[in-house]
């Protein structure tokens, strides 16, 4: 079956709005949305997420998955879990292929360490770009596999039967022949033994045929959040720890000039001050409070530098420029002469888009705890990339990688900010390396700093112009997306020939170095799609949804324009132009058929559609609002997602939720620049969505079984765009600016 409009009518989840609930409510409504014997490879995580502490014996059958005697299974989770579920959904699938018992999985973490000391027999440990599943899928249930082979063949032996005639059900290994059966946990030290297979040579199980994949099970990381007693970085207590409080100069580029010691030597907690580097002081204590007590009476002189004259209005000059100017442009598309087409059309019509800079607002500030002792680094430390974060520790420390260890914990929020950015790592060992050999020292942000001193989403700002025949039909098409380079300032290279291909992110040809992952589906026989790198001082960096958010809103918003301007159906006019992209078009009939486009609606609302693709993925988002004078209100979302193969349907479902609170959050959150530093540096400026501001959310997952996309991220690039097109249908004016800048406010 492999019409996604088919698939759609088996597979949804709903999800009913939640009006005012308790607190006891919201939690319970929140949580069902949501060789040879070894005690494991040396290094390894002993943690046993959701699950109550095992000390006991544990048979490695080999890098991914080991057996205790009482049958629990162990999986080895090389990527971060930051609620997104990918610890879950990975061991789902070296589940499936094993056939364990789900009840009896229980999963560790890998250290990079020891993926370092095994030829990173782990792979890839970062957690970014909606990868963590799409990209080790494969070798993750070969491993799977490969124990499956190993634990019957054990039994086969023990048996002196052919392993061809055993099944395996739940962990059960059966000879129906003669009646016998065993466990995992009874064969697991034979199978240790024994030869592992050529994992290339496996055949794996059909996704049709998923016993445990696919289907919805249990999280393996809600247990102890829900108690209180899961311990993320923030809660690490070593003995003999020092905390640490850190600022860094509040202006970007500006430096630190001096400080003065002796103004807080007397204070509570014996302070002391330290330079971290050039643009940074921190204050070591006994508390983290009393350090940032001290820190915030300590004495400062910054020398804020030229860009302390830089205001936001400046900015906006700039990326002005490069809507119209010929500086650093390039053109990733340009087929036809959409120029020529759009002079000669019979309607022409244009628009220019703005978005802010934005913020992470992770739960969990930045920190890192740091320990250097001779011979070895250590870093207990919430991060998307541990690798990274134990190469920061060895660059910064000096200590050779195979002498340091980082202990990844669960994050509280990442959203690219603990990815390849590793400040926070770099920053507290700095500070540890001016204390004693073997002191622990605990550095964390406050919301200011970590407000302040973000690695923002850049700010972006679109022209956009097209041309319709007489007949409304859209025969040119001409975006020129202006704004700052994420790689311009943390991967230079990446750039070739000053041409930043990343910033087109969603916008991009089908034939190009991104081939399937963030493609434009609209065909026009007029195209010109073009990128001016206008870049600032201020950091910027990946924001869940990256560039597919900004550019869905560029696209789908002016396609909105357009169809209007040509008197057609939003959906209609939309479904012309995805004739050849079948996937595009298939969740965007998912979304309208699920969102009942066309039928009448309760007086007062309006519909908005839209469509993107973005991380191997295809989403599209049918939204409804109410408009009263100046106050929007979003009643309901219904978004389709198809990602190829699903792996937890729940999972899915729940990041597509999340997707809408974070697209929903961007209509209200900016981030603005005042004498060079960033103005909203704590939550009393910076306006953030409450649950009334949630609509009620509907999600079709239609999976069409031929490709693996991620979850994680694509679905917030079709929830503004929707929300503003059913703006632009309620008022009949377009929104080109976010957040409102026109008096309107979410309700």
């Amino acid at each position: 079956m492999n019409d996604i409009t088919d698939i759609t009518k088996a597979m949804h989840l709903e999800n009913s709005q939640l009006e005012n609930p308790s607190r006891r409510d919201f939690i319970v409504k929140s949580a069902v949305a949501g060789g040879g014997l070894a005690l494991g490879l040396a290094g390894c995580a002993t943690g046993t997420e959701g699950n109550a502490p095992y000390t006991g014996p544990v048979t490695e059958i080999n890098s991914w998955v080991l057996v205790r005697p009482n049958d629990d299974v162990v999986i080895r989770i090389a990527r971060s879990e930051m609620g997104q579920g990918t610890l879950t959904g990975l061991a789902q699938l070296v589940a499936e292929e094993l056939d364990a018992d789900w009840s009896k999985v229980r999963t560790e973490h890998v250290l990079p360490g020891q993926n370092l000391a095994n030829k990173r027999v782990w792979g890839d440990m970062s957690t970014g770009g909606s990868r963590g599943i799409r990209t080790s899928h494969d070798y993750v249930r070969r491993a799977g596999a490969a124990a499956k082979i190993m634990l019957v063949q054990a039994a086969a032996n023990e048996w002196k039967v052919p392993a061809g005639e055993l099944t395996v059900d739940k962990g059960v290994i059966t000879h129906k022949a003669s009646g016998r059966s065993t466990t995992y946990g009874k064969v697991a030290d034979a199978a240790a033994k024994i030869t592992p297979p050529e994992l290339k040579t496996i055949k794996l199980r059909d996704p049709r045929q998923w016993k445990i994949a696919g289907k919805p099970v249990k999280r393996l990381d809600t247990d102890d959040k829900l108690d209180g007693s899961k311990k993320y970085a923030v809660d690490v207590t070593l003995p003999g720890m020092v905390h640490a409080a850190i600022m860094d100069c509040p202006v970007f580029g500006g430096k630190l000039v001096s400080f003065d010691q002796s103004q807080i030597a007397s204070m509570p907690g014996n302070p002391r001050a330290l330079r971290v580097n050039e643009t940074t002081v921190a204050v070591v204590a006994d508390t983290w409070w009393r350090a940032k007590k001290a820190l915030e009476a300590l004495p400062k002189v910054w020398d804020e530098g030229p860009n302390a004259k830089v205001q936001q209005s400046d900015i906006m000059k700039h990326l002005a420029t490069g809507l119209t100017g010929n500086e650093n442009v390039f053109a990733d598309t340009n087929d036809g002469d959409a120029l020529k087409a759009i002079a000669g059309a019979a309607k022409k019509l244009e628009a220019v888009y703005e978005v802010p800079f934005i913020p992470h607002v992770c739960m969990e500030p930045m920190n890192a705890t740091v320990r250097l002792s001779p011979g070895k680094a250590e870093c207990w430390v919430a991060t998307q990339n541990a690798e990274a974060s134990m190469a920061t520790l060895s660059q910064t420390s000096g200590v050779p990688l195979n002498q340091c260890e980082v202990y990844k914990m669960d994050l509280g929020g990442g959203f690219g900010r603990r990815g390849g950015n590793q400040d926070f790592v770099r920053q507290a060992t700095q500070i540890a390396m001016q204390l004693p050999a073997g002191t622990p020292v605990k550095m964390l942000w406050t919301r200011e700093e970590d407000l302040g001193h973000d690695f923002f989403r850049p700010i972006q700002h679109a022209r956009c112009s097209a041309g319709l025949d007489a007949n409304g039909n859209l025969v040119g098409l001409h975006i020129r997306v202006s704004g700052q380079s994420i790689n311009a300032f943390a991967a230079p290279a990446a750039i070739k020939n000053g041409r930043d291909i990343r910033q087109l992110q969603g916008l991009w040809k089908e034939a190009n170095m991104f081939p399937n992952d963030a493609q434009f589906g609209y065909t026009l026989p007029n195209l010109r799609i073009e990128y001016a790198m206008r870049n600032t001082h201020v950091p910027v960096g990946a924001w869940r949804g990256v560039n597919t958010n900004h550019n869905g809103i560029f696209a789908e918003c002016f396609i909105e324009e357009c169809a209007r301007a040509a008197g057609k159906d939003s959906l209609e006019f939309r479904r012309a132009l995805l004739g050849k992209h079948k996937y595009h078009l298939g969740v965007l009939n998912a979304a309208a058929a699920k969102g009942d486009w066309g039928k009448p609606l309760p007086a007062g609302r309006h519909r908005g559609i839209a469509q993107f693709m973005g991380y191997g993925s295809y989403s599209a988002a049918v939204a409804e609002v109410s408009v009263n004078g100046n106050d929007v209100k979003i009643h309901r979302m219904v978004l389709a997602t198809n990602c190829g193969h699903a792996v937890s349907l729940e999972q899915i479902a729940a990041q597509v939720q999340g997707g809408v609170g974070m697209g929903i959050s961007t209509l209200m959150s900016e981030c603005s620049v005042r004498d060079g530093r960033i103005y909203e540096i704590n939550l009393d400026k910076l306006a953030l969505p409450k649950v009334q501001h949630m609509p009620k959310v509907e999600t079709v997952i239609a999976p069409t079984f031929d490709f693996w996309g991620g979850v994680g991220e694509p679905t917030i690039c079709v929830v503004v765009p929707a929300v503003l097109n059913a703006i632009h249908a309620a008022t009949g004016k377009p929104v080109r600016h976010i957040p409102f800048n026109n008096g309107m406010r979410l309700v």
